[in-house]
């Protein structure tokens, strides 16, 4: 639109709106213009206008630098000559690729499950998976930790289904909340592993605890864990030994991985019911085989190796040490 309407409702006057309230409450967001640059992790070049600076930084993702290493970025490369750019389609038409079954095969041994199913995004996997579990579930209950993900909330906000928040990592809470509804109604208990803006860890024993007394799937969020904890990458529930108490297993190909989409895991027949409901899933074009095959590539070589996850625990227990012993907390 590039001038208001004479009559009727003015778009651009509600657009202006809403952006002006967000610079008067300070929350209008400029992006900072980076460029990465292989072998140089974490450092980019930040560019602002004609100039250019090296900087540091801090906030990556990319947490284990996966998305420089020399195996991931030659299996890319491989697959880009050899498959081409895009998967061709949806998986339920032609872009089913052999690379995708082979990641999500993948996947499901990373977490010891029966199967996988691979996303374009964490985000879509979260709100695909939540979505549709709630909304075929007959008269479910979804019980959300109050610092979930946006992705988890939009899910569970698209199910339509009856949703109790409690209070972050509260037991005592969840436990009230479960004691007053219905035994036999189908629950949902969604939580995450390491919450993204504080760091905090789910209490996932204790979580799976209450899934089980009162007959709730557990469902867990292990965005920021995968990669980064268990003895093959798996996440901090396997970290805990607890892989097997969990019903549904959502992760992202982006964070410890360092390459980009998301995926759950569960049993043959839960992952087989949101293949076969979840519209995120079924109505877009798949993950290109390029990026399947850097995520497997990925995911293989932090099977096997734990010194990307110790180098990383260890700079975190440096930095806090040094941040303390100024006087932050």
């Amino acid at each position: 639109m590039t001038s208001e309407r004479r009559s009727g409702f003015q778009y651009n006057s509600c657009f202006n709106g809403l952006i002006d309230k967000l610079h008067n409450e300070g929350r209008y967001r400029i992006f900072a213009e980076l460029e990465r640059e292989v072998g140089k992790f974490p450092v980019v070049h930040l560019h602002d206008g004609e100039e250019s600076r090296e900087v540091v930084v801090w906030c990556s993702n990319d947490y284990l630098g996966m998305g420089h290493h020399e195996k991931v970025l030659g299996a890319m490369h491989d697959a880009l000559d050899a498959y081409g750019a895009g998967s061709g389609g949806t998986r339920n038409i032609a872009g089913n690729h052999n690379a995708i079954v082979a990641l999500e095969q993948e996947l499901a041994d990373l977490h010891d499950k029966e199967a996988a199913l691979a996303f374009t995004s964490g985000y879509v996997a979260n709100v695909t998976a939540l979505s549709t579990l709630a909304r075929i579930l007959p008269n479910c209950v979804v019980f959300s930790d109050s610092e979930n993900h946006a992705s988890m909330i939009q899910g569970i906000r698209g199910s339509k289904a009856e949703k109790y928040v409690f209070e972050h990592n509260d037991l005592a809470h969840l436990e009230r909340l479960l004691k007053e509804v219905d035994p036999e109604r189908p629950k949902i208990i969604a939580y995450e592993s390491v919450y993204s803006m504080s760091g905090d860890f789910g209490p996932v024993e204790a979580i799976c605890d209450l899934a089980e007394k009162y007959n709730a799937l557990s469902y867990i969020d292990e965005t920021h864990g995968v990669g980064l904890y268990g003895h093959k990458g798996g996440g901090y529930a396997q970290e805990l030994g607890l892989t097997d108490r969990i019903d549904i297993l959502q992760g992202g190909l982006g964070k410890g991985f360092g390459v980009v989409g998301g995926f759950v895991t569960g049993s043959a027949l839960l992952i087989d019911v949101i293949r076969s409901y979840g519209t995120g899933f079924i109505f877009t074009t798949s993950l290109p085989p390029v990026v399947a095959e850097g995520a497997v590539a990925s995911i293989q070589h932090l099977k096997q190796s734990g010194a990307e996850r110790e180098k990383h625990q260890a700079n975190a227990r440096e930095l806090k040490a040094m941040l303390s012993a100024v006087g932050l907390p």
